[in-house]
């Protein structure tokens, strides 16, 4: 498959994954690879610490930082509510409505991706998504407001929201993982629960940290260094099996990331994973 026509599947790509896969790095990886491709990009973070923007310091990825107060802000402004939007983001009411209505706060979040996807802006959008447990919630939020509002603007959002997911060309969902038995389980769970709930199309599944290379020949040394070799033989031995088990039970396209020996993710990390991500991106069928 040509990088451009992976990248250019849909507009908008969220990425989620069980927290400590690495969704960040994910999200920030394919941002910069659709960079280099020459695509004009828009990383958004939803939650957690914002990292994306150190991660892709040295891009022409532009970050942006979506919590649900500034999307009800936005929300508002855009209704003619501008007076009062700032006091009623700032003040908490985000959290009682989202008490009183669950799947409000989510569907605020979904809305401005939806405006942001439609204004035409920037060739690809990557958002960095809930974790696996809230993605299911964030995604089905707008089905399940469907469901319980009968008019009104909500109803509205909630509509175009689901439209957009509908639409394989506007939205798809990447899911990450590591080549381990419970993060596998769970993104097996999570991939059948976004197709069958939502209806949302997804690409392939991103098996992050995978120690990649040959069986390490063990000859006569020093003990530590046999034990060491054959830790990492049984190591590479089980990730094969996990990601064997995983094309067994899921019909999904997998790329594969190398661990890197770092103790943690720069952006020098983040540029060298793009460059695997798109040999990878060249195995998958057209």
């Amino acid at each position: 498959m040509d990088s451009l026509q992976f990248f250019g599947a849909a507009r908008l790509v969220i990425v989620a994954g069980k927290g400590g896969v690495g969704k960040t790095t994910v999200t920030a990886v394919l941002a910069q690879a659709a960079t280099d491709a020459g695509l004009r990009v828009l990383a958004v973070e939803l939650e957690g610490k914002p990292v994306l923007a150190d991660l892709l310091a040295h891009t022409a990825v532009e970050v942006l930082t979506i919590t649900a107060p500034e999307a009800l802000a936005d929300y508002l402004d855009s209704h003619g509510l501008k007076r009062v939007s700032k006091r009623l983001a700032t003040s908490g009411i985000i959290d009682v409505v989202a008490t009183a209505a669950p799947g409000i706060d989510d569907i605020v979040v979904l809305g401005k991706l939806k405006q942001l996807e439609r204004t035409g802006g920037y060739d690809l959008i990557v958002v960095d998504g809930p974790a696996a447990g809230h993605a299911i919630t964030f995604l089905m939020s707008a089905r399940g407001l469907l469901d319980t509002v009968r008019g009104g603007p909500i109803r509205t959002q909630a509509e175009d929201v689901l439209e957009m997911f509908h639409d394989p060309t506007r939205c798809q969902v990447l899911l990450v993982t590591l080549p381990e038995t419970t993060p596998i389980n769970e993104v097996i769970e999570t991939a059948y629960a976004v197709e069958e709930r939502v209806g949302v199309q997804l690409g392939p599944v991103v098996v992050n940290g995978v120690d990649i290379g040959d069986p390490i020949a063990i000859i006569d040394a020093d003990e530590h260094l046999v034990a060491a070799a054959e830790y990492r033989n049984h190591r590479r031995a089980s990730q094969r099996d996990e990601l064997t088990r995983l094309s067994d039970d899921l019909a999904l396209a997998q790329i594969v990331l190398p661990q890197l020996p770092v103790a943690g993710i720069t952006s020098a990390e983040v540029a060298e994973l793009a460059t695997a991500l798109v040999a990878q991106i060249q195995r998958l069928p057209a």
